[in-house]
């Protein structure tokens, strides 16, 4: 068989992966022996044959040998043609040059490559590697001065170039190199090589000269602080001390400063100079802003806890909680969120002048717009306050000068607070001065009147039994608030507790009488539970009617009914003899209370048939309760009376419009047709055809 070009001399039979046939296995009982998977795994490297490669080409002479290159010359020279912008493309062909061990020829290439891209430092590393990999040393030199000529910026440039000097033991040129590279203002790492290398060689004072040099560079904390632990590493403590306190006098206004003033203290803190360490934290702590001191504190709270007693301790927790508060609150003075805060600190130190004095300045920053919605946080301050002078600080006339101050200060023309006028009124009570108290509810309802303080005040009256005041109160919330139902209801509770049936029910008239109210169903079902209550079955009819010319509401006519179903069963008698003398009369009565509960009823479905026809959902649930009742009255109810007017349930559907008035589908909703209807609508008897017919059909499809 022919070989194949691509593989040399081999055939393709002889390139072919034989693996061996898996056997049979028979006998699946587990061996005595067990194997690993990494056994498994080994012994398959094992066996594996060896990759196939094409073979190498073998060069004999001179000749091929400069056929080859001449070849593989030909190719990078085609391929950097082709893209010229390819660097990948030149540094293989570089690397090439260079296994071949033509120097000047990969020279050439480099320098080549670096006149299409010299801002490359890549290429100008990969070209002195070069040179430095086959000692050709002046060579790398010239490549490293051109490179940091060209591109002064890039550190990895001068940190290369200063390493083969040093590798080459030229110390002076490593020197001059950084020289030029520091006329360059590099970063700060850049100064910290160059003083490192000083160090390597034992030179402290040029180092210190180069830290000088450097501090100048970048006067920032960090270089200062480096500077002043280089010299304390070096026993140097009253020069790191200088340097700290030039740094201060420097940088005490710097957005770092926190680190220099914590590196300071700490210096300090390592010479055993406690004393100063603290200066220094309280120095700093008056001259950091309080936003950037987050750092300083933590430091000098451990600084305390380390050093310091217990009250240093707690002062400088309470310091910086207090530094934290007073740099809010200069930036928005109007946070009330912050002063709670800063009051409970304070409290809980328990310096009462100092919680006085924020106190102060707290209710000092009154809210700008006189709306209730600034004041609602606002006025917790003044009722914290005067909770604190009552209870902690037990100072019962500072405690009413803040209620008096408190009260003047609100507008109550726009609005008021009713909890300020009934705390300082309970306050008051507290002190067994009633006719105080009374003063200042007087003055709310006559400010500022408001359904709390009335309720408040006749509540108080009626605890020490002041009857007449209590009416007077009542007769004063009702001429401020006449639509109130709540009042009316709880004026003729009042009357009714004290046996003034004739007065309460006075009340109620008047009160039904007003042209608005903002709870009327509430005041006349209070009205006929009153009468009910008092026996007064006819007044209670007459009410109902009353209630029926205003309203036709459902939920009246099934209360009216329901009323009529009930009305004088709870005087019958219960004793069993006499109720086996009476039962003809008892049967009687209950005859006529079903006939009433019934006229009502039908009443209330000729109205809904008659004059609101379209409240269907309201006729069939009147018809539900009208059946629930003729089920509860037994034998003596007549079910099929109602039975015979309930309607029957349909789905439908209906159009649905959007905003625009454009249509976006349909919605489905139950429909009621009563029976009175049907004769009325003989096109429903069609539709009921149309249904039967469709159920047969599809009756007819499932069989």
């Amino acid at each position: 068989m022919a070989s194949d070009p691509n593989l040399g001399f081999l055939t393709k039979r002889d390139t072919e992966v034989k693996l061996p046939r898996p056997t049979r296995v028979k006998n699946k009982t587990p061996a005595t022996i067990q194997i690993t998977a990494e056994q498994i795994l080994r012994e398959a490297r094992e066996r594996q044959e060896p990759e196939i490669r094409p073979p190498k080409q073998k060069i004999t002479d001179v000749h091929e040998l400069a056929d080859y290159r001449l070849r593989k010359r030909k190719e990078f020279e085609d391929l950097i043609r082709r893209a010229r912008w390819n660097t990948g493309a030149w540094v293989k062909y570089a690397a090439w040059e260079e296994s071949q061990g033509d120097f000047a020829r990969a020279r050439s290439v480099w320098e080549r490559v670096l006149e299409v891209d010299y801002r490359n430092p890549t290429l100008w590393l990969k070209y002195a590697e070069l040179e430095m990999r086959h000692r050709f040393v002046n060579h790398a030199r010239n490549v490293w001065d051109r490179a940091v000529a060209l591109l002064p910026r890039v550190d990895q440039l001068w940190y290369k170039y200063i390493h083969m000097e040093e590798m080459l033991g030229d110390v002076a040129g490593a020197r001059q190199i950084f020289e030029r590279w520091m006329d360059w203002h590099p970063d700060t790492q850049g100064w910290l090589s160059y003083i490192k290398f000083e160090l390597r060689y034992n030179e402290v004072d040029r180092a210190r000269a180069i830290y000088e040099r450097f501090v100048a560079d970048h006067p920032r904390p960090s270089s200062f602080i480096k500077y002043a632990k280089f010299e304390a590493k070096r026993g140097e403590i009253s020069r790191a001390r200088a340097i700290y306190e030039r740094a201060v006098d420097l940088l005490s206004d710097d957005e770092e400063a926190e680190q220099l003033f914590v590196a300071f203290a700490e210096f300090e803190e390592w010479c055993k100079e406690t004393e100063r360490a603290r200066c220094i934290y309280r120095f700093s702590l008056d001259h950091v802003p309080k936003g950037r001191a987050e750092e300083l504190y933590r430091k000098y709270v451990a600084f305390e806890k380390q050093y310091g007693d217990r009250k240093g301790i707690e002062d400088a927790i309470v310091s910086k909680r207090r530094f934290q508060y007073e740099e809010e609150l200069r930036k928005n003075p109007f946070n009330y969120d912050c002063w709670f805060d800063y009051i409970r600190l304070e409290e809980s130190v328990g310096h009462k002048d100092m919680v006085r004095e924020v106190y102060e300045r707290a209710i000092a920053n009154v809210p700008p717009a006189e709306e209730k919605r600034y004041w609602q946080r606002y006025i917790y301050l003044w009722i914290n306050y005067a909770l604190y002078e009552e209870l902690d600080a037990q100072d019962m006339d500072r405690t009413r000068e803040v209620y008096r101050e408190c009260l003047k200060l609100i507008p109550h023309k726009k609005f008021s607070f009713a909890k300020i006028w009934l705390m300082a009124a309970q306050f008051e009570i507290r002190q067994m001065n009633l006719k105080g108290a009374r003063k200042i509810l007087g003055n709310a309802i006559g400010m500022a009147p408001k359904d709390k303080i009335f309720k408040k005040y006749i509540e108080i009256e009626l605890q020490l039994g002041n009857i007449t005041r209590c009416r007077t109160l009542y007769q004063k919330y009702l001429e401020w608030a006449p639509a109130n139902c709540y009042a009316w209801c709880k004026y003729a509770e009042l009357e009714r507790s004290l046996s003034e049936t004739e007065r309460a029910r006075a009340l109620f008239e008047l009160a039904i009488a007003q042209p608005a109210l903002d709870m009327p169903e509430l005041l006349w079902k209070a009205y006929i539970d009153f009468e009910i209550s008092e026996g007064e079955y006819e007044r209670t009819r007459q009410l109902y009617e009353r209630l029926l010319d205003r309203t036709k509401h459902l939920k009246v006519w099934i209360s009216y009914a329901k009323f009529e179903a009930s009305a004088g069963g709870e005087d019958e008698e219960t004793d069993g003899e006499v109720l086996e003398k009476n039962d003809v009369h008892n049967e009687e009565r209950q005859r006529k209370r079903i006939e009433r509960s019934r006229g009502v009823f039908e009443r209330a479905f000729d109205y809904f048939r008659t004059s609101a026809p379209e409240l269907k959902e309201e006729r069939a649930m009147l018809l539900e309760d009208w059946l629930n009742t003729e089920s509860s009255f037994g034998s003596l109810g007549d079910v099929s009376l109602v039975q015979k007017k309930l309607p029957r349930k349909v789905k439908k559907r209906r159009p649905i419009s959007s905003e625009d008035g454009t249509p976006s589908g349909f919605e489905e909703y139950i429909d009621y047709i009563f029976p009175d209807e049907v004769a009325m609508a003989p096109n429903l008897k069609i539709m009921e055809a149309a249904y039967k017919w469709k159920r047969q059909k599809l009756g007819a499809d499932d069989d």
